[in-house]
């Protein structure tokens, strides 16, 4: 296959080596990406069904840049017999466990047409129950208790995973995981860590599913694998246990999230599982310079417990990195800022190559004020999302009941928006009563009895209410509406439009706000055109609640600073680094010594380093503010693994001389022209 000519050797062996366990040891900027798709491509060249190659990424930008890179590389690929080509499942997790509950959750007593509950919707649950068996001096927090719940789902079923959180909070997340799974599944909803607890239940519980699956996927590759957790790593290994064709690719040293149950020991100890595994080491980096991977590798080496590799480059060698202390976090910004200025207007490198990492997002306020005080546009990954805006999610909430008027959270977040004459007490009266039946709101509101009770005039909003929806459920079933036009027609048929004027006292802000709905609903007819509006339907709540990513893509295109925290920028690179904060209890963070996880900081740490193109800066404050005092900092005790012959101030002291000095005003002069 003449495409495997543009790898390395060992990328090339990895490539190749297509029957049996793999563990490709891909070390950061090593070309992973590159390996699995030229592996996918060459496993169809030698005969492989693409229908039979399963390929989980961790991201769905991961795995839409892992499907273009595949029909790149097999731009003609073998055809099925009604003639349409043969395509590898490239997927996420997540997504992969809703192709198969979307087939087989009947037999786990849910519908088909189940609903994947948002972050602030499980919330909402949490909230609700707590409500119910607290009483006024109990005070638990709903947010902790949610992380929690799913800490432990992501535990697996033996409770292998670890678990962090006091005891009496993990006490309490145990005691109402019951409640909140009885919840989820009377409103016919699933939260993301279900997606993959129920697939496993249906593997376990139904044997023929398991097979089914077995018999589809002979080939199975999972990317990133050191972020798998104890369900993930059993979901792979009961899929490959029988044919053993797995390839996991992924680098324990970057291994950083533990704390929402990513297990390490998953690849450090697939041997275990797979004795006969081999192990093939990607090693060349194609991504920074050899300072920065020398620093990167005197800093990771001394984590005991991990498989040896050596990052090396052909890139040279690579200026040195700059480390600078500062008196506080505000002269820390102001001077970061003012190099990225210096680099802009003297050399010509844009504002995009340029990002600044931190540990903790509090740290991006003083960051902020000093990019937005020279005028510098950044933006801030991880602010609020596109689909976490009040508009979307109302939409998103009527759309969920078009599919399942059972979907308790979705019903009573719109039941009033606009306000028809269901007030808070009305719905609570409702919910009540559901909960005396055991049934949904909606059965509630469609139950005589129940209605009965009610004054004339909210019997009359509720029925109301009912037909409404019953009116724009049932054109889903014509095989030929638009499922914009329908939603467009929905959202004036309720007058939502006047609703965001009378709530936003801008009337600018609410045009951008109607704008962003209506970006959206002209999205809705992209994405299966072959199936039933309703199914379409399905797929595009599906499609948004699995995939948080396209905001940030958005915004990635611009030229703008990225700000990002040290956990989010795994996976990306700039050319331009700045590390900051790098001090005792920020990085390593303070609870690392509680939770004994030093080791995850500093592989944290190392992530940060290779992120680094071209030039790496390191900052550490002296004094940092805290609740209105300057509190002294400590520099981190990682700093010291660094070998000093690596490092310089990064900030000159020397005046500039006057060829360098002519140069600058040159470089600014042509700027301006």
């Amino acid at each position: 296959m003449a495409e495997l000519n543009s790898l390395n050797s060992e990328q090339r062996k990895a490539a190749q080596t297509i029957e049996g366990p793999v563990l490709i040891l891909a070390g950061a900027g090593t070309g992973k990406t590159n390996t699995i798709t030229h592996r996918v491509a060459y496993m169809v060249d030698q005969g492989i069904s693409p229908e039979n190659i399963l390929a989980v990424t961790f991201t769905n930008k991961a795995a839409r840049e892992m499907n273009q890179r595949v029909s790149k590389l097999i731009p003609h690929p073998p055809e099925r017999e009604d003639g349409k080509p043969q395509k590898a499942t490239v997927c996420t997790f997540h997504s992969l466990c809703v192709r198969i509950l979307r087939g087989h959750i009947e037999k786990l007593g849910y519908k088909r047409n189940f609903v994947i509950y948002s972050e602030s919707e499980q919330l909402g649950v949490v909230k609700k129950i707590l409500s119910a068996i607290t009483g006024k001096d109990v005070k638990a927090d709903a947010r902790e208790l949610h992380s929690l719940l799913s800490r432990i789902k992501n535990a697996g079923p033996s409770g292998s995973g670890k678990v962090f959180g006091s005891e009496e909070a993990v006490a309490m997340a145990d005691h109402i995981r019951g409640r909140y799974d009885t919840a989820l599944k009377a409103a016919n909803a699933v939260d993301f860590d279900d997606l993959l607890v129920l697939t496993l239940r249906l593997f376990k519980e139904y044997p023929a599913v398991l097979e089914e699956c077995r018999a589809r996927y002979q080939y199975v590759t999972v990317d990133e694998y050191q972020d798998t957790n104890a369900t993930q790593y059993e979901l792979m290994y009961l899929l490959a246990k029988e044919h053993r064709n797995v390839c996991v690719v992924g680098d324990d040293d970057q291994s950083i999230y533990g704390w929402r149950g990513a297990e390490i020991s998953n690849i450090l100890d697939m041997e275990k599982d797979f004795p006969e595994m081999e192990v093939i080491r990607l090693e060349q980096n194609y991504r920074s310079t050899g300072v920065i991977l020398d620093a990167a590798n005197a800093v990771i080496k001394n984590n005991p417990r991990r498989r040896p590799k050596k990052l090396w480059s052909v890139k040279g060698r690579g200026d040195f990195i700059g480390v600078q202390p500062f008196e506080d976090e505000e002269k820390e910004a102001e001077a970061i800022v003012g190099e990225i200025e210096f680099n802009r207007m003297t050399k010509r490198i844009s504002w995009k190559d340029h990002a600044i990492l931190f540990r903790t997002n509090i740290q991006a306020r003083p960051l902020e004020t000093a990019l937005r005080k020279a005028e510098v546009r950044y933006v801030l990954i991880g602010g609020q999302s596109f689909f976490d805006r009040r508009e979307i999610r109302d939409f998103l909430a009527i759309m969920k009941v078009m599919v399942n008027p059972n979907d308790d959270a979705s019903l009573l977040r719109i039941a009033n928006v606009p306000a028809r004459g269901l007030s808070d007490v009305t719905m609570e009266r409702l919910l009540n009563a559901s909960q005396e039946r055991s049934g949904s709101v909606w059965q509630a509101m469609n139950n005589d009895l129940v209605i009965h009770e009610f004054q004339p005039r909210t019997r009359k909003s509720i029925e109301a209410f009912v037909e409404l929806v019953e009116g724009f459920r049932m054109p889903l079933k014509n095989e030929r509406l638009s499922l914009a036009a329908w939603a467009d027609g929905l959202m004036d048929s309720i007058n939502y439009e006047a609703e965001l004027k009378k709530g936003e006292k801008n009337p600018e802000n609410a045009e951008n706000r109607m704008r962003n709905l209506r970006e959206l609903i002209h999205t809705m007819d992209d994405r299966g055109e072959l199936l039933l509006p309703a199914n379409r339907l399905v797929k595009f709540l599906d499609d948004i609640a699995l995939d948080a990513e396209r905001e940030e893509e958005k915004e990635e295109k611009s030229d703008a600073v990225t700000l990002i925290t040290t956990h989010s920028c795994k996976g990306l690179e700039y050319p331009h680094v700045f590390l900051v904060g790098v001090e005792e209890g920020l990085l390593p963070h303070s609870r690392s010594a509680v939770e004994d996880t030093l080791d995850e900081e500093r592989r944290l740490f190392y992530v940060a380093i290779t992120r680094a193109m071209q030039t790496l800066t390191i900052t550490y404050c002296l004094n940092r503010h805290k609740y209105g005092q300057l509190i002294p900092c400590q520099p981190s005790s990682f700093l010291k693994e660094i070998p000093e012959e690596l490092c310089e101030d990064m900030i000159d002291s020397e005046p500039v001389g006057v060829d360098e000095g002519k140069g600058m005003f040159d470089a600014m002069r042509a700027m301006l022209e």
